[in-house]
Formats: C-alpha cells, structure tokens, sequence
C-alpha cells in the first residue's frame, strides 16, 4: 500500500468538495480541478478525504493522486506563496497592474506578465512574494522568472529563490602564469 496514498486528508472550514469525472475543490481562495483516474476514488469520511484504488495495477496514481488532491485543498483554503530575491547593483523590479517591469542590467526593461490568479508583491525593489492557489502553476512562474536572470557562479547576481544556497566559483587570479 502506497505509504503517501493511504494518507487522509483533513478538510478544513469552508472546503467544498464535489467527485465526479473530476474532483472539484472549491473554497475561499478560488476553484480547483484534480483529475482523477480510472480505479481511483474519493471517499468523504467525516471532515478528511481518503484516496482508494481498485488493486495494486493503479499503485502509481494512487499517491499522485493523493498529492494532487491535498495541493488543492491546500492552496484553495491558504494558497501558497514563493519568494525571490534579485541581486546586484541597478537590478530591480516593480508592478504595474498584473505586469512585473524587471530591469536586470540588460538593455531593456523586461516585462513579464502574470496569468490570472498569480499575484506579485515588491518589497524594496529586490524582494518578489508571488502567491497562488495553484502550487504547479506558482512554481512554474516563479521558475521563468528566475530564468530572466538566473544567478551567475562568480559574482551571483541575478534572481533566485529566498533561502537558495549558491556554490561560489573562484575567478581568475591576477598572477601570470610563466
């Protein structure tokens, strides 16, 4: 038995769950839909949710689907959030409606803009919090922009993840080699 899978989920207040073809998440922080397979089902058992397979052949989806379903109850009652520091000199961002306008030393601005239901924070023009329902979707954003300027191994300047360990590379050393 799939250790993730077996797993229950507690519902919290205000979590709507509708199981159909698809499992419908609905709460105070939006909608969400989880595929779900054939030979699994959802089962509402008091205030959590149970994940059930047919036989082990559905092993695999047995605790994706479990993790799925939990991201969702997760994300439309908390939602979640992830942060991102830029670094180096002159490099900054800052919002105008659901545009980011980044300026990472390139020749031109970039402007990058947000899908429905991402939002973005700037704290002193280096600190970006992007929060979402959706964690997949959240990650995926929050890994483009990192890819505008992803921190080089010499000076690490550029944009990375809140509490992201970088290995620093030795540059050149000044002596001549004869």
């Amino acid at each position: 038995m799939s250790r993730v899978g077996k797993k229950p989920i507690p519902l919290p207040a205000g979590v709507k769950i509708t199981v159909g073809e698809q499992l419908l998440v609905e709460g105070p922080k939006g909608k969400l839909t989880v595929p779900l397979p054939q030979g699994i089902r959802v089962e509402k058992v008091d205030s959590t949710l149970e994940i059930k397979r047919e036989n082990d052949s559905y092993r695999a989806l047995h605790g994706l689907t479990r993790a799925l379903t939990a991201n969702a109850v997760t994300g439309v009652s908390t939602g979640f959030t992830r942060e991102l520091d830029i670094v180096g000199i002159g490099y900054r961002a800052e919002t105008k409606g659901n545009v980011v306008s980044f300026t990472l030393g390139y020749s031109h601005p970039i402007e990058f803009a947000l899908p429905k239901g991402v939002e973005c924070k700037v704290d002193k023009m280096t600190h970006l919090v992007l929060t979402c329902n959706d964690k997949q979707q959240l990650g995926q954003i929050a890994a483009d922009i990192r890819a505008l300027r992803p921190p080089e191994p010499y000076k690490q300047k550029g944009i990375r993840y809140v509490g992201e360990v970088l290995r620093k590379k030795v540059g050149k050393t000044g002596a001549s080699g004869k």
